[in-house]
């Protein structure tokens, strides 16, 4: 079985790394974004991808813009491969390149299909509250995860687990669907989506990072975990990313008449009460800008933080009460 695999973060290793492993799988090549700069010196770094690439001898392309560069084109059609498989690379796969493997293009999507279609399926699955998500091999048309169903396998999502935890779950397990979706092809018989059923998954912009705590406790927790560690509220007209929180019991009295965004009490050994529109959370890790990611309890002692003062203004803040 001769493949090529397109793919770029973190999250498509551990496909790549069983495709190689495989007896009967002859990996031809990847296709990858290009380097980008990374860390405080910007340096140029290649992708995981192209890491793991390199350290098996393959040929590895990277086009800025796959569907304008001819040349890859021409080298990629050449090599007559049996599929090509797709995992988080970043790019739309232009229909010429659909239409080059001998059995069809074959992606890795990390949501229960058709529900969140896009770049990030895994972040709103968790931000929308959902209580399972899975991995769903298709194959590719000229849509955005569009493609008739192969394989899925489902994933319950924990009440507190961010989207850096689900990736790595799913990451391991949407290899292990590839593979079982390789070995059986033939007796697969592609399932058409619903576009009924259908949602969308867009890009991440920073638009979704800051806390508005009118929001619900709810609702505030699950973008904690959907955009971790992003996720940031002023204190003091400084930043401060909120990393980990619990979300208490919502029926508690003692918050109603707060404004949001009041610390309420801090709690030793464990965190800061904060009020919202609707509950109360417990933050238990924050990282203030400049400086180390640090338990909610120890910044609260650092900062001489104490009850009544406000969280999410950007400017000064003042205690109440």
């Amino acid at each position: 079985m001769r493949i090529v695999f397109f793919g770029t973060p973190k999250f498509a290793v551990p496909t790549l790394t069983r495709l190689l492993a495989a007896p009967t799988v002859e990996v031809l090549g990847v296709v990858t974004q290009p380097d980008r700069p990374q860390g405080r010196g910007q340096k140029l770094t290649p992708s995981p991808i192209k890491q793991l690439a390199q350290q098996h001898g393959l040929p590895v392309w990277q086009p800025e813009r796959l569907r304008r560069d001819a040349g890859v084109l021409d080298e990629l059609e050449a090599l007559g491969a049996d599929f090509f498989i797709v995992v988080a690379y970043g790019q739309i796969l232009p229909e010429r390149v659909l239409a080059m493997p001998v059995q069809g293009c074959i992606n890795v999507h990390a949501s229960l299909l058709p529900k969140y279609r896009g770049a990030a399926p895994i972040n709103w699955a968790i931000y929308h509250g959902e209580t399972q998500t899975g991995a769903t091999t298709m194959l590719m048309d000229a849509g955005l995860d569009t493609g008739p169903m192969l394989r899925k396998v489902l994933v319950p999502i924990g009440p507190r687990t961010n989207c850096e935890q689900l990736a790595l779950t799913l990451s391991e397990i949407g290899a292990r669907l590839l593979s079982d979706t390789l070995m059986h092809f033939e007796d697969i018989v592609p399932q058409p989506q619903d576009d009924v059923e259908s949602s969308q998954a867009p890009l991440i912009h920073k638009e979704q990072y800051p806390i508005d705590w009118q929001q619900s406790g709810r609702q505030i927790h699950n973008q904690i975990r959907a955009f971790y560690p992003y996720v940031f509220t002023y204190h003091r007209g400084e930043r401060l990313r909120v990393r980990d929180c619990y979300l208490l019991d919502i029926t508690r009295t003692d918050s109603k008449d707060l404004m949001p965004g009041t610390v309420i009490n801090i709690i030793k050994e464990s965190g800061i009460e904060v009020s919202t529109g609707d509950g109360v959370l417990l933050l238990t890790e924050v990282q203030p800008a400049g400086a180390r990611v640090q338990s909610a309890w120890d910044y609260a002692n650092g900062c001489h933080l104490v009850a009544g003062e406000s969280l999410g203004s950007d400017g000064p803040t003042t205690g109440v009460t």
